[in-house]
């Protein structure tokens, strides 16, 4: 690992010489807006609401180069094993790959298999767009379910197929809820799991198996597969031909670009999957081709790194102004708390940064009627990410999409700009609030301001812009592993419980003792067996 450690410290040194300085003051620079943005392919990341100026993003981009963020970015793409923990290349970039350039990998080229495998997942999505399916069940859970059901709510104009369902939640409610109401007969069930023995989703694609069964539909014809493993896939009634592979270079959460996306492919058709795909390949281009400030993943990421490992700011929201990205903050939840979730670097030693913020959000204008007071008014300052589209898809609500826009647009100069103590007094006086009362009503209509955000702008959300944003992030969680020193590719923190819920199945089912288990673990068994009916 490169030693990064005086390029950290001339970042603190920067925040320590403006930490107390106000965003605000910085647009007294009539070109700043201009100057701290970056733009590709139509899509605007406007950075300029924060504190960095032209001093700190120099510190931050010579960050990324001691960091070796370039060389380790031209490693991935090029199919070098940078997953070492599992020994793997890191390669969903491949999946949207038409460049006609070879991705080799164990000496081999990658791309023959990836686009045979995406012309049968075509052939395959319109030969069910055509026949009597009219519902489709996903079956999945991580990575095998957040984009696909993201990406479906995000894409819906679009969606002219059958209709499409998600299931991943063991609780039996989610299946059960699911399949209330759909008939057995014309139903479509995908069961995604690389391994096929994901839990979870095995024991609800036996549940949607009997359901058919008993409702007169045939899972042998009804059922398909997103799963490495024919012979588990072959044991449970799905034939090859129905059975999409992918190889072990693809990760969970990076996924969605393959068959896991078959879903959507479903839902959208194999044209618009395209165009989906071919947004994700242009901002790949554009993170292989850009320099500098003028890359827009590697500032997004170093805005990132500026705000939580400089500033100590734990939390990052995620707010898109679109009702249809209601899901996005739940996938860009796993995607940079399962990858950057991290308290190892890839030497095995302690990290010596904070890793991943926590992520969180809500789709505005929603979201501002819920948790922006925290926002606004909290003890703790909160970077904010809003994504704004110039055009909705309902031209005749095009009032509505006007009010949107200048939601998104005020939250962020609300942020920046707040509402000093003497402003908020001049207003209570003026609405005739007199004596002590004065100041004690002007406090609690102050502001502190000087809040951090940033903003995606981009014509209208289409398949092409949903493939730029996904893959922006991805590249972004991407550039913040290298600066940290840690693998953003494996998840062994996920294991330990999947371990121990397999340990303790037997006991809650009453077949095994819990006596070797902590007195709490013992007794909340104990409850659960004592108010079973």
């Amino acid at each position: 690992m490169t030693d990064t450690t005086s390029a950290w410290a001339a970042l603190q040194d920067r925040f320590d010489h403006v930490g107390d300085r106000t965003i605000l003051s910085l647009f007294d620079d009539p070109s700043r807006a201009e100057v701290f943005r970056c733009e590709t392919s139509g899509m605007l990341f406007d950075y300029s609401k924060t504190n960095i100026d032209a001093a700190t993003r120099a510190a931050l981009l010579s960050l990324a180069d001691k960091a070796g963020v370039n060389e380790r970015r031209d490693a991935m793409f090029s199919g070098a094993i940078i997953n070492e923990t599992e020994g793997r290349a890191v390669l969903h970039t491949a999946l949207r790959n038409f460049s006609g350039d070879p991705v080799v990998v164990d000496g081999a080229d990658a791309m023959p298999d990836v686009l045979a495998t995406l012309r049968r997942m075509g052939d395959y999505a319109e030969t069910v767009r055509a026949g009597q399916i009219t519902d489709v069940i996903n079956i999945g859970i991580g990575g095998s379910d957040l984009g696909p059901a993201m990406a479906v709510q995000a894409l819906s104009p679009y969606h002219d197929g059958p209709r499409v369902h998600f299931v991943s939640n063991v609780d039996g409610a989610d299946v059960s809820d699911t399949l209330r109401g759909l008939d057995p007969e014309t139903t479509l069930v995908i069961v995604a799991s690389k391994t096929f023995t994901t839990i979870e989703t095995m024991t609800n694609a036996r549940t949607a198996r009997a359901w058919m069964s008993e409702g007169g539909g045939d899972p042998t014809v009804q059922f398909a597969a997103l799963s490495t493993s024919e012979e588990k896939t072959a044991a449970f009634g799905i034939p090859a031909e129905r059975v999409f592979g992918f190889e072990d270079w693809v990760g969970g959460r990076y996924s969605l670009w393959g068959p896991i996306g078959l879903s959507l492919m479903i839902g959208i058709g194999r044209r618009a999957f395209d165009a989906f795909l071919r947004g994700a390949e242009a901002m790949d281009v554009h993170f292989r081709a850009a320099q500098g400030a003028e890359n827009m993943p590697l500032m997004h990421a170093l805005v990132g790194i500026w705000h939580n490992q400089i500033c100590g700011h734990a939390t990052r929201a995620v707010l898109p102004y679109d009702q249809r990205l209601g899901q996005l903050p739940a996938y860009f939840q796993q995607l940079e708390m399962e990858s950057n979730g991290k308290s190892v670097q890839m030497n095995g030693t302690d990290a010596t940064q904070h890793t991943g913020p926590v992520v969180w959000g809500a789709p505005g204008t929603n979201g501002q009627h819920a948790f922006y007071q925290l926002i606004h008014q909290g003890t703790r300052v909160i970077p904010c990410e809003f994504m704004i589209a110039a055009e909705g898809h309902e031209p005749d609500l095009s009032h509505h999409h006007d009010l949107l826009v200048a939601n998104c647009l005020a939250q962020s100069e609300a942020l920046m700009r707040g509402r000093p103590f003497k402003t908020a007094r001049a207003m209570m006086a003026a609405k005739g609030v007199k004596g002590d009362d004065l100041d004690v009503q002007a406090m609690h209509r102050s502001f502190p301001g000087n809040r951090p955000s940033v903003t995606f702008a981009y014509p209208k959300l289409d398949p092409f812009v949903l493939g730029q944003i996904i893959a922006l992030y991805e590249h972004r969680v991407f550039v913040e592993g290298v600066i940290l020193g840690i693998n953003s590719f494996d998840q062994w923190g996920v294991e330990l419980g999947k371990e121990l819920a397999t340990a303790l199945q037997p006991v809650v089912e009453g077949t095994q003792s819990a006596a070797d288990k902590d007195g709490s673990t013992q007794a909340l068994v104990d409850f659960i067996h004592r108010n079973r009916g």
